[in-house]
């Protein structure tokens, strides 16, 4: 073997060494500045989406409770706007009452004068019926409406009927049968009273608390006093006495009135006691103490305007005095009269509490016009 192959074939088996690598240039990692995070951009439809949503529900509710809100305010203005309209007309329809009783129990007048003031409230009466029908009521009491226009309507027909009665009764010997012609017609008076109360002024309260209407009062209207004023036993000496006015009350009459008793009401919880004339009472003072009159009319025809009067007398200072008037008592009645005192009655020592009634023309017994009763107040 030559020398050049033994130089091959180490060549051959050696390794051979290893080249450097050449270091690569890397350049160095940017990084880009990271702004807020957006989503997806298929997600933001839907989110606006849910805000609009949102946004449309509150305003919803806003509405609905600024709409509720006005609702209930208008549903209370209607209300009491209604019933300050019907508490002029049963105001005006109660004076005309007032004034109908007053008539009848008005000394001294004539038929003819009687039916002049009966027509003239009529009149009054039928303004008093057409200004309840101007009026517009809610929806919900319609027929309480209607039902006060009827009671109306009625107080009407009832004046214009008791001033046709007195003329139908003028030369009518039988007092019976013309008071019994006068109470068909006044019954209306008290047909109107019960229908107001019961058909009108009762179902509004309930339809009021039923819509939670607070705070709106259904005017009241009674246009009588006592529904007995028109029964035929009080029309008989009505009539009687407006008759006896025109052809004039006879000198032979026995006419009068007189103190029939006196008791002393000590208020709640206790029992009236009499007063004795013939001997010292003891009355207990409070701030409910109170003396009740009872007067009866001992004549043959009705008398009307009776003053009856209370005294306390005081030794010092003016004495106590209480009045009243009874505005019709008829033959063999008997009326009370109820005083209530102050409470600044003489303590201690003896004194005089007086009734009585003030006599009326052509009595001829004043005996028992006025009685003293002997009273010492203790606390």
């Amino acid at each position: 073997m030559s020398e050049r192959d033994s130089e091959i074939d180490f060549d051959f088996f050696e390794e051979p060494e290893p080249e450097e690598e050449e270091p690569r240039n890397r350049s160095p990692l940017r990084r880009s500045p990271r702004g807020p995070t957006r989503p997806p951009a298929n997600y933001t439809p839907i989110l606006r989406l849910v805000g609009l949503v949102v946004g449309f529900i509150v305003v919803i509710v806003l509405l609905v409770f600024v709409v509720d809100s006005c609702r209930g305010n208008s549903k209370q203005s209607t209300y009491e706007n209604y019933m300050g309209d019907v508490q002029k007309v049963a105001t005006d329809s109660q004076q005309v009452g007032t004034q109908f009783q007053a008539l009848l129990a008005q000394p001294g007048i004539k038929v003819a004068k009687v039916e002049d003031n009966l027509n003239g409230l009529a009149a009054r009466q039928a303004q008093a019926v057409q200004q309840a029908q101007d009026i517009n009521p809610p929806g919900a009491l319609r027929t309480e409406n209607q039902q006060m226009i009827t009671a109306l309507q009625l107080r009407e027909s009832g004046l214009r009927g008791m001033s046709a009665a007195f003329a139908q009764t003028a030369k009518t010997t039988n007092p019976t049968h013309a008071a019994t012609i006068l109470a068909n017609q006044a019954n209306r008076f008290v047909a109107s009273d019960v229908i107001w109360d019961d058909l009108f002024k009762e179902p509004s309260k309930k339809e009021l608390a039923s819509r939670d209407v607070r705070g709106v009062a259904v005017p009241d209207s009674n246009f009588l006093n006592d529904p007995n004023l028109v029964s035929i036993a009080q029309l008989r000496p009505v009539w009687k006495r407006i008759q006896g006015s025109t052809a004039g009350v006879s000198k032979n009459v026995r006419r009068g009135d007189g103190i029939e008793g006196t008791v002393w009401l000590p208020g709640k919880g206790g029992s009236p006691t009499a007063l004795d004339p013939g001997q010292v009472n003891i009355v207990t003072a409070s701030p409910q103490l109170a003396f009740r009159v009872s007067v009866k009319n001992s004549g043959a025809i009705q008398e009307v305007q009776v003053p009856v009067t209370l005294t306390i007398k005081k030794t010092e200072g003016p004495n106590i005095v209480k009045s009243s008037t009874i505005t019709a008592i008829s033959p063999g009645q008997t009326v009370q009269v109820t005083f209530a005192v102050p409470n600044t009655v003489p303590i201690g020592p003896q004194t005089t509490v007086t009734a009585e009634v003030k006599p009326v023309e052509g009595e001829a017994n004043t005996d028992n016009n006025s009685v003293d009763y002997p009273v010492a107040f203790s606390l």
